[in-house]
C-alpha cells in the first residue's frame, strides 16, 4: 500500500508492526522503514527498507511509478534503510545511485556495490530532476558520520532521514491521522534512545536547516509531520539542549523490598514540595528505553540498588551501562540502598553516576538489611533536596 504526500512524492514504505528490539531499543509499538517516490521529469526513489522488505518495496515502486526510476537517493548507510539497496539496484541497473562519498564507502563494506552507478554529492549540491530539485545538506553523526537529508524545494518538503523519527507502527501516514500523544512519547522515546549521545550535532543540523522554508516533513521512521511540525521543532530543541523539567525520576532494583521501601520512600519526599513531577520507576518492571525517555528531561534523579555478592544488583548495572552509552547531561543525583555484609551495591551505582558527569548531591544513603524510621526519615529529606535540586535547575534554564 502507498500514500501520496503531495502531487509529485509518495510514500512506498513498509510499516513492521511485530518488530520489538532495535538492536537493543526496544520497540513496544513496532515501526516503519519509509521510504518515498518523487516524479518529475525524472522520478526518484528516496530511501529503502530493510532487506527482508526488499520485495513489497519494489512492489509499491512499481504501483506508482511504474515506468521506473532514474535515480536512487540513500541518505544514510544503516541497514535498516539500506538494506534493500542491492534487490532495487539490481532490479533498476538503469538507475543511478546519488549518495555522499562516506555514505557510499560504508554502502561499500555492507553490500557489493561494483556494479552500480553511482553520483557523489556534497554539502549544497541540487539534483535537477526534471522541473523539480533535489538539494543535499549534511548533517554528519547527526546519527552517523555519513548521515544526511534531501530537500525538495518546489514542495517545501524535508526528507529528514531519522531526525524527527518515531519507531512507530500505525495504519496512520501522517501527524494529523494518529493518536498525537502516542505519536510524541514515541518521538521523545527515539530522541533519548537514539538521538542523545548526538545531541551536538543534531542541534546543528537542526540550525542549518532552520532557513529552509519546509512545510511537511517525511522522516525514515514514524509518520510524516506536517500540521504539528512547529511543535515538534520546538520539542528537539529543548531535547537537544538538554532543557531539564521540574522532575524527579527515583529508579531502583530491590531483592526483598528494602531499597523499594527507600525507593517509595525519597520519591514521597519529592512530591511533598509540590514543585516537581515525580517518576517512580521499578527496575526489574520496566525496559531500559522507557527509563532513559525518562531521565533524558528529569532535572534531577535517584538511583537505588541492594548489594548483591559485594557489587550492585545486575539489573541495576545494566540500566546504568546503557544509559551511561548515551550520557544524559547536567543532573543532580545520589545513589541509596540496603546491604548485608557491604554497602558496594550503592556505592558501584554512583561510580556510574560520577561517570556521567552528574552533580552528586550526598554520599550514598545506605542502610544494614531493612529500613528503620531514621533511614526512612532521611530518605524523605534527600527526596525532598532532590526536588529543590530539580525546580532550581529547571528554573535556570528557563531563564
Amino acid at each position: 500500500m502507498t500514500r501520496k504526500i503531495t502531487e509529485c512524492a509518495s510514500w512506498v514504505g513498509y510499516v513492521d508492526w511485530p518488530v520489538r528490539n532495535f538492536h537493543g531499543y526496544t520497540t513496544s509499538r513496532g515501526s516503519t522503514y519509509n521510504a518515498y517516490v518523487v516524479k518529475a521529469g525524472k522520478t526518484v526513489l528516496v530511501d529503502a527498507v530493510k532487506a527482508p522488505y526488499a520485495d513489497k518495496l519494489i512492489e509499491n515502486v512499481r504501483s506508482v511509478a511504474p515506468d521506473g526510476l532514474d535515480y536512487v537517493v540513500c541518505n544514510h548507510a544503516e541497514p535498516d534503510h539500506s538494506g534493500a539497496l542491492p534487490a532495487v539496484m539490481a532490479a533498476y541497473p538503469g538507475a543511478t545511485l546519488v549518495t555522499n562519498a562516506k555514505c557510499l564507502d560504508a554502502l561499500s563494506h555492507h553490500y557489493d556495490t561494483a556494479g552500480w552507478k553511482t553520483k557523489i554529492v556534497n554539502e549544497g549540491d541540487t539534483l535537477d530532476i526534471g522541473g523539480k530539485t533535489l538539494k543535499f545538506f549534511m548533517t554528519p553523526m547527526a546519527h552517523w558520520p555519513e548521515s544526511m537529508v534531501t530537500y525538495l524545494p518546489e514542495e517545501e518538503l524535508l526528507f529528514s532521514m531519522d531526525i524527527f523519527g518515531q519507531h512507530y507502527a500505525s495504519s496512520a501516514r501522517f501527524d494529523t491521522e494518529a493518536d498525537l500523544a502516542e505519536v510524541f512519547q514515541e518521538a521523545k522515546t527515539y530522541y533519548a534512545n537514539i538521538v542523545l549521545l548526538y545531541a551536538r550535532p543534531a542541534a546543528a543540523a537542526l540550525k542549518k536547516l532552520s532557513g529552509l522554508a519546509v512545510r511537511t516533513v517525511c522522516p525514515s521512521h514514524g509518520v510524516i509531520w506536517t500540521s504539528h511540525l512547529p511543535e515538534i521543532i520546538e520539542r528537539y530543541k529543548a531535547w537537544a539542549v538538554s532543557r531539564p523539567e521540574k522532575k524527579v525520576v527515583v529508579a531502583y532494583g530491590t531483592m526483598w523490598g528494602s531499597t523499594r521501601k527507600m525507593a517509595e520512600k525519597i520519591a514521597e519526599g519529592a512530591m511533598s514540595r509540590g514543585t516537581v513531577e515525580v517518576k517512580l520507576i521499578d527496575l526489574g518492571a520496566t525496559d531500559d528505553t522507557d527509563v532513559v525517555r525518562e531521565l533524558m528531561d528529569c532535572g534531577a534523579f535517584a538511583v537505588g540498588s541492594p548489594t548483591l555478592n559485594m557489587g550492585i544488583l545486575p539489573r541495576v548495572a545494566r540500566t546504568l551501562t546503557y544509559v551511561r552509552g548515551l550520557r544524559p547531561a547536567d543532573k543532580t543525583a545520589f545513589a541509596f540502598g540496603s546491604y548485608g555484609w557491604g554497602s558496594k551495591g550503592a556505592e558501584e551505582a554512583e561510580g556510574y553516576l560520577t561517570q556521567f558527569g552528574c552533580k552528586i548531591a550526598r554520599p550514598p544513603l545506605t542502610v544494614r538489611f531493612a529500613p528503620d524510621a531514621e533511614t526512612l526519615a532521611a530518605c524523605f529529606e534527600a527526596g525532598a533536596a532532590l526536588a529543590d535540586a530539580a525546580a532550581a535547575a529547571a528554573d535556570g534554564a528557563a531563564k
